[in-house]
This record gives structure tokens, sequence and C-alpha cells, in this order.
């Protein structure tokens, strides 16, 4: 098989039945099916959410982004072979184990290809949840030059880069702009503390003021869980982005769950115990492709300057990176996955027609 060929770069052209516009994200790209659909879905599968639910399906794709850009290689390579199915896989594997160990649920209801889940629609609580238990990164690049509070976290002196912090701490943003809100800049990814939270809690889509401590004890929980099961594995959790939502069980019970992805090479950093014990840092995250990406290019302040946005857009768009770049990152992805769900993930030669054969045969749901 090509490796192009074996690549989902594009995952928004299916012919799934749908009457709303497909929502296309940096990798994953949603699909509203009907109401009929749904209501036969959740009857016919015995999925726990009430008869009016509305559905969804959610394709992963393979591409690869990084400092808000999706990156290409040469060779028609629009994507990183594997990646797809590696970040689900991990994401199914930590969402069960927080479902096993009593955390909280998920937005997924099935899972009917390794890039495919259905998922019930959820009303996203507005904040990126980010933990830490190591500064590094752009906490790092803020504390060298200064700074010590960190979303109402106070931080000592003499910290070092990669340094692993005496707790770890919870530094959230905004997710998407919010208007309104009164000291908060209505510009996507915004700093704020708990007090901004708690002052506003409506206003992030909480449904009480009650459920920021329940917010806070399922991150701290679900970053604990998979902390442990990697350290069993050889890698250290040093840093994650969660995010919730509310959904209705089948009685129409509002629960807060987590959704998106969970522990991933893309929302998480994920570094080697045994390089780390002896000062290296080996990333088995998409921290180690940013690295790359920094040090291939000959002005970094172009990807880490937000004021240049334009110019890194070109950057991402003018440059085809080699092909061994991508299939390093791939073997990254895939190695880790197969490390954490102890199972071996297979690179489909035509992962499209296999979802458009299932979604078919199995939830009769192609045009």
């Amino acid at each position: 098989m090509s490796t192009a060929s074996s690549v989902l770069a594009v995952n928004n052209d299916l012919p799934i039945r749908t009457e709303k516009p497909i929502h296309s994200g940096k990798v994953r790209s949603v699909y509203w099916l009907t109401e009929s659909d749904s209501a036969r879905l959740i009857k016919d599968k015995g999925y726990d959410v009430p008869l009016d639910t509305p559905l969804a399906i959610m394709v992963i794709s393979d591409r690869i982004s990084a400092f808000d850009c999706i990156w290409h290689g040469e060779g028609g390579m629009h994507g990183v072979p594997g990646k797809g199915a590696a970040l689900n896989a991990i994401s199914n594997h930590w969402f069960k184990l927080f479902k096993e160990q009593g955390l909280a649920d998920s937005h997924i209801l099935d899972i009917p290809h390794p890039f495919v889940w259905i998922v019930q629609k959820a009303k996203p609580v507005m904040i990126e949840a980010i933990c830490r238990q190591y500064i590094t990164g752009s906490m790092w690049r803020a504390y060298a030059q200064g700074e010590r509070d960190f979303c109402g976290n106070q931080l000592g002196e003499q910290l070092q880069k990669d340094q692993k912090l005496e707790e770890v701490i919870i530094t959230p943003s905004t997710k998407g702009i919010l208007e309104g809100i009164p000291g908060i800049p209505a510009v996507d990814d915004v700093n704020i503390s708990r007090k901004d939270i708690e002052d506003n809690f409506a206003a992030f889509n909480f449904r009480q003021a009650e459920d920021i401590d329940l917010y806070e004890k399922l991150l701290k929980e679900g970053f604990s869980v998979i902390s442990k099961a990697l350290h069993q594995i050889g890698q250290i959790f040093v840093d994650t982005k969660f995010e919730f939502g509310y959904v209705k069980d089948q009685s129409g019970t509002e629960k807060l769950i987590y959704m998106d992805e969970v522990g991933t090479p893309d929302s998480s950093r994920i570094w080697d115990a045994e390089r780390y014990a002896v000062g290296d840092i080996v990333e088995n995250s998409k921290e180690g492709f940013r690295q790359l990406l920094l040090n291939h290019f000959p002005e970094p302040d172009i990807l880490l300057n937000k004021d240049r946005m334009a110019e890194r857009s070109a950057l991402a768009r003018d440059n085809t990176l080699p092909r061994e770049v991508l299939m390093s990152i791939s073997e990254t992805y895939i190695g880790i996955a197969e490390k954490i769900t102890g199972q071996k993930i297979n690179i489909s030669s035509d992962p499209k027609q296999e979802i458009i054969a299932i979604l078919d045969k199995q939830y009769q749901l192609i045009v």
C-alpha cells in the first residue's frame, strides 16, 4: 500500500446522511445525524440517552497540527500514518478506565471503527482545563521572564526548566471567544483563575457554582489515573488538557462528563521516565514535533508569536516537510498507543472506504 493512500487527510467529505453543515476542526470532523437516524440508533443500539438526544458521527483524521496550523509532507503526505487510530485508541482506553474507576462518563456512545466515534450532543463547559505536574513549555518561558502567578497558582523562586512541581496545579484558559465577562479579554485561549470562574460560572456554562468543585475533582482524578498508569510503563505524565460538558442520561438526569479527547499525545506532554532520570527529555507526544519545527525554521518567533499568524500560515502552507519527519511522528504515536493499550495499532490501506462500509452495513447512515 502507498503511504499517502493509508492516510486519512480529508474527513469532511464522507457520504453520511446529515441535514446540517459538517463541522471540521483541525483533526476531527463532526456529522450531526438527522432526528430520525438519531432516534433509530438510540432505540436499536440501546444507548443510555433520552430518545430525542441529537447524535453525531465524529471522524478523526491523520492530519497533524501544531502552532494552530496544519502541516504536510513530501510525496502527497497530508497527514501521519496511524495517527488518528492511535489517538482514538488512547482516548478510548482512558475513558474506559475513568468509567471503571467511577470518575465520570464521556460523550462517546459507540465506536464503530478505529477512526469513528458516535457521540451524544453535550453542552460544553467553555474552559480548556489544563493540569500541570512539571514546569515546561509556555509556562517555563513565562516563568523565565519573571512571571510567578499562573492562574492564581503562586510558584516559588529558583525553579529549573522541566522540574517537577510540588503539587499538580490547574491552569485553565478560555475555550473560544467569550464576550462580556469582566476582566477577561474576548479572545480565544486566555488564562483565567478559579475566582474568574466562580464569579462568572454561568458564562462558562457551569450549571451551578458547586460544579466548579466537581470539574476540578474530575480533572485531578483523571490526571492521577493516567499518571499512575503511565508510570507503570515507564512514562511521565507532564501536563494535559481536558474538556468537560453536560449531557443527559436516559432518565433525563443531567451530568458532567469528559469530552473531546483525553491523555493523548496531541493534548498532553508525555516523557520517557528512564531518560528523564538522567537529565534527558524524550517526548512521546506532539511536543517533539513542535520542537522539531522550532529548530527546522530559521525564525522560531513566527511560530511562537500570535501577532505573526499570517506568516505562520504561509510557512505551513508553503513548506513540505521531509517524509522521514512524518514517519518519525508516526512511530512516536503508534509506539505510545501500543504501550498504553497493550494492543497493536493496525494501519488501514484505505480507511475512508472501511468507514463508509461499516456505517452503511451496520448503521444504515450512508446516502
